[in-house]
């Protein structure tokens, strides 16, 4: 049963990132209207890029400030590790494990984790396009990490970085440029297609391949409270257009990764990929151990088995 306000039209704000040119962004620009279709106009969404900073982006739906946002996982890594085990090095190296991963077990603990944690339904889950490193000067090897100041976004991939003799450096993706042109940091791993669509390959134009933490996800996300007032037909709409929304993210993935590319190759700049012999070295359990301790580590503070959460995602992948 739902409440008189449940049968009038709804105006709903989603807060995103600032990401221009970025896959992140092409798929958030579909979801108005896949809600005015799937509802007939009785939902109507406006997106904000604004309205919310980054960091808060998740609190502001738990809270009830924004009813919905694309929200990333691995921003809340640190506070919940389960939202970022996909940065773990070796663990998932493509979208294929990725998605794979995700339909097994991990998006089902996840959206319980949106539910209790933060009050929040999920209604897809997609990524970010593959993830590069892109710095001033080359690094193709092991010891070119030693010293180098790269921006990360994930504790993750801060771990192995510090593991190499590198100096993890967080910011926002608004001062990235700026800094990589004042020789505040030498490099950032961000996606292949952001970092394109931004043109850091103007200032930073050694971009690499290192296959660590690869497949960064974002997930739309509704305030329960608000969820719970569109009518039961509508959610049934919904649900289903958002589903079709979440299998072209991850399913048109490498199509849009590639056209990325290739531009960049069309401006004179190769996307140079890490040797596996190199990549196995960079992710060696005596650099790689930091990144999966933390993990225990927090998970032990947060109430769950990490060893056993990491070796069940190794199970269903095979390794």
């Amino acid at each position: 049963m739902v409440g008189a306000a449940a049968a009038q039209d709804m105006d709903l704000t989603m807060g995103i990132l600032s990401t221009p040119n970025s896959l992140y962004l092409k798929m958030m620009e579909e979801v108005p209207g896949r809600f005015e279709r799937a509802t007939g106009g009785k939902v109507k969404v406006t997106l904000n890029d604004s309205l919310v900073g980054g960091t808060q982006i998740t609190a502001s739906v738990r809270d009830g400030r924004v009813p919905m946002s694309g929200a990333l996982h691995t921003y809340l890594a640190a506070e919940e590790p389960r939202l970022g085990v996909f940065n773990l090095p070796g663990l998932i190296n493509n979208m294929a494990e990725y998605a794979y991963l995700c339909n097994a077990f991990w998006c089902g603990d996840v959206e319980n984790l949106w539910a209790e944690k933060w009050n929040s339904v999920v209604l897809a889950e997609g990524a970010w396009c593959s993830q590069a490193l892109f710095s001033t000067e080359p690094i193709r090897t092991l010891e070119d990490f030693k010293g180098k100041k790269l921006r990360v976004h994930n504790p993750q991939t801060a771990s192995l970085m510090e593991a190499l003799g590198a100096k993890p450096s967080p910011l926002p993706l608004s001062e990235v440029a700026p800094a990589l042109q004042r020789g505040v940091i030498d490099g950032v791993f961000t996606s292949t297609c952001y970092g394109n669509g931004q043109e850091y390959w103007r200032v930073a134009p050694n971009v690499q391949n290192w296959k660590i933490g690869p497949i960064t996800g974002w997930v739309v996300i509704m305030n329960k409270d608000i969820w719970d007032e569109i009518p039961e037909d509508q959610q049934t709409a919904i649900r289903a257009e958002m589903k079709s929304l979440e299998n072209e993210a991850l399913y048109n993935f490498y199509s849009v990764v590639n056209a990325a590319v290739d531009e960049m190759k069309a401006e004179g700049i190769e996307l140079w990929t890490a040797p596996q012999s190199e990549v196995d070295r960079v992710t060696a359990p005596e650099y790689s151990d930091a990144a999966y301790q933390s993990f225990y580590d927090r998970a032990k503070e947060v109430g769950f088995d990490g060893e056993a959460y990491v070796e069940k995602a190794r199970r269903v992948l095979g390794k």
